[in-house]
């Protein structure tokens, strides 16, 4: 079993010094995914070892809860009217503008992680949108999930509503 880094915390209602697991500290900060992982006793894994298509699988996921979110929270409709404003947001040919207009926002990192993501090898392509336009969308849900599992949903979140308020209004 791996060592949990600890540090000492200084409580000021009774001023006694309490030992906190830095990791569970971290874990908790990662809102959802750490009611996630908390809730099924999942342990943090070091994603530097993940696949840039591993990113792109939660991020897709990611993406698509943003845009939903953003669709229900504009008012009630029925559920075609829901999935019909979905559809116009999220795919590949949206996702790809999305990703080449984010190009100037991406930190370095991000940028690292968006380029091995588009450069990654698929075993599938979309049907509906052009092989360059599938792999500028795979390296931005690569993206959106890399912020996603290192706790940085804000920024997924910020990212997106750049692109959206930009291309999308």
């Amino acid at each position: 079993m791996e060592e949990s880094l600890m540090v000492d915390i200084i409580i000021t209602e009774n001023d006694n010094a309490t030992e906190i697991d830095l990791n569970e500290m971290i874990r908790n900060e990662k809102g959802f995914l750490g009611l996630i992982n908390n809730s099924f006793d999942i342990d943090s894994v070091d994603i530097r070892t993940y696949n840039p298509l591993t990113f792109a699988f939660i991020g897709d996921c990611v993406f698509e809860l943003i845009i939903r979110s953003i669709i229900v929270e504009k008012g009630n409709k029925s559920v075609n009217a829901l999935a019909k404003d979905k559809n116009r947001y999220v795919n590949a040919t949206m996702q790809s503008k999305m990703a080449e207009f984010l190009k100037d926002y991406y930190t370095e990192e991000e940028a690292d992680v968006y380029r091995r993501g588009k450069n990654a090898k698929t075993a599938n392509h979309s049907k509906s949108a052009a092989y360059n336009e599938y792999h500028k969308a795979t390296g931005l849900e690569a993206v959106l999930g890399y912020l996603y599992l290192t706790g940085r949903s804000e920024r997924a979140v910020e990212l997106v509503k750049t692109a959206y308020l930009n291309l999308c209004k």
